[in-house]
């Protein structure tokens, strides 16, 4: 079943039957407003009755937000001078890409891939790593948001917990995962990693629009 997007605020405002047509709607337009329902009646529903009372509601924020438990997640909580990170995959475990971008303008910062092969979670770890270390090597203290909670937890414990076998195809993606777990365990840094909220903030600006 596809999902429908509503654009409050966009390049076009109106509903969307794809996410690369609301995508195409909201890339790089700072304070956008969008976020997809299950089917066209709500998403005709949400659109009339406009984003106030629809965008910034969703699932309770988790505690690594920065937003009050039992409070709505809303664009006022989003640190714009940040980095946000996500990851492309066809197939997963196939073939592994990701890329950090500016999350004010949507920005590619740094990229990497395609990885031959690899899972969608080892790329998000992955991805957020990198991102440290780069901010680490520009001096700079800016958050990183990243969408996946499995990989937040990872990075927090400072390793993976995957049934990814080591072999031939993988030896790249396992050769990045451990250098990058290597990192970890001897580099600090004062960077805040937090949950992009994506119900209540739409899609996190380094989306793959694979969907």
């Amino acid at each position: 079943m596809g999902k429908y997007y509503v654009v409050w605020a966009g390049a076009n405002p109106g509903i969307y039957g794809t996410w690369p047509e609301c995508q195409a709607q909201v890339k790089g337009i700072v304070d956008a407003k969008y976020k997809s329902y299950p089917t066209r009646e709500e998403a005709e529903r949400a659109f009339r009755e406009g984003w106030k009372k629809h965008w910034g509601r969703g699932k309770k924020p988790s505690a690594s937000t920065g937003v009050k438990p039992g409070t709505a997640a809303s664009a006022e909580a989003i640190d714009y001078d940040s980095i946000s990170v996500d990851v492309g995959t066809r197939g997963n475990p196939g073939p592994v890409e990701y890329k950090g971008v500016d999350t004010r303008t949507g920005e590619v910062i740094f990229e990497r891939g395609p990885i031959p092969n690899g899972t969608n979670n080892l790329g998000e770890f992955l991805a957020i790593v990198h991102a440290l270390a780069y901010l680490k090597q520009q001096g700079s203290a800016k958050t990183v948001y990243s969408d996946s909670r499995t990989a937040l937890k990872w990075v927090r414990t400072k390793q993976v917990a995957t049934n990814l076998p080591r072999n031939d195809s993988t030896k790249e993606i396992w050769a990045l995962v451990d250098r990058a777990i290597s990192w970890l365990q001897v580099n600090s840094y004062p960077n805040k990693v937090l949950k992009w909220e994506t119900d209540s903030w739409g899609e996190i600006k380094a989306d793959y629009g694979r969907k």
